[in-house]
């Protein structure tokens, strides 16, 4: 039998990369899942090849940014499929620069999306988790359910040229590490994982050379990519010998989304391949 049959989980930014990803593997697991993109096609896409597959989606679409997606995101689980017991913040990206060239709003955007939009997405949910877990309890049921934010090595470590990205996803534990404690109560795991270099469209375009790659916020460009000499010497520093996988990086968040991981909650689980 699958690890999640019957449960609902939203996941933030799936209609591509590492999400599309988690959206598959927990959807394969029994999982029924809201897909959420800025678009409205990538979305429905991976919506179309879950139900393809004998799963059960749906779509959600728009930013994470805007002031009442949260508690929309959270209202199609519970109208779609009636409950919510998986949330994976995931949606974000990257908007790089040194320290004296970063603007204010580079800061703000990247703080926004990775910060203040999962809080919003958790805050929605806090009064379903807190009303379902009592009546489970008056009922003698310890149900548990699940949150996977995911960070990054860079809130972890630190990283040249991401101020922002680092003190946003170095943000994003503290939150997770807070609501694990306010949220056990209810039954409710609350953890990160913290990607290495996992290979994406935001990682895989080279930047800086004339091939520059840029994806579309808002109406806005921004660049992304790492240089190829970079993402080189990068790889040369993992243990395994290479970047991880999109499919890798799901797996990851899944196994934070099982059964087993019942008395895991609080942590960062740093996912880079044995590089720290």
């Amino acid at each position: 039998m699958s690890k999640l049959n019957g449960k609902v989980a939203i996941v933030s930014g799936s209609g591509r990369g590492i999400g599309r990803e988690i959206a598959l593997k927990l959807a394969g697991e029994g999982a029924a899942v809201v897909v959420n993109d800025l678009d409205a096609e990538p979305a429905n896409a991976v919506v179309r090849e879950i139900v393809a597959a004998g799963g059960r989606a749906v779509a959600c679409t728009g930013s994470v940014t805007e002031a009442d997606f949260g508690q929309r995101f959270v209202q199609t689980a519970l109208q779609s499929f009636g409950a919510l017991d998986i949330v994976v913040n995931n949606a974000g990206y990257t908007w790089d620069n040194v320290i004296q060239k970063m603007t204010d709003e580079q800061w703000s955007s990247i703080m926004d999306v990775h910060v203040t939009a999962p809080f919003r997405i958790l805050r929605a949910a806090a009064d379903h988790f807190k009303e379902t877990a009592k009546a489970e309890a008056e009922a003698g049921q310890e149900i548990f359910r699940k949150v996977v934010n995911i960070s990054s090595v860079s809130g972890v470590m630190g990283n040249a040229g991401q101020a922002n990205y680092s003190a946003a996803k170095a943000a994003i534990n503290g939150l997770t590490r807070a609501l694990a404690k306010e949220w056990g109560r209810y039954k409710v795991n609350v953890n990160s994982v913290a990607f290495g270099l996992i290979k994406t469209r935001l990682t895989e375009a080279v930047a800086g050379d004339g091939n520059s790659s840029t994806i579309d916020i808002a109406g806005k460009e921004i660049k992304v990519g790492v240089n190829a000499q970079l993402m080189k010497n990068v790889e040369a520093m993992i243990p395994v010998g290479r970047g991880g996988t999109p499919a890798e990086a799901a797996g990851a968040v899944y196994l934070l989304c099982i059964p087993e991981s019942n008395y895991i909650s609080g942590q960062v689980l740093v996912v880079g391949g044995g590089r720290p």
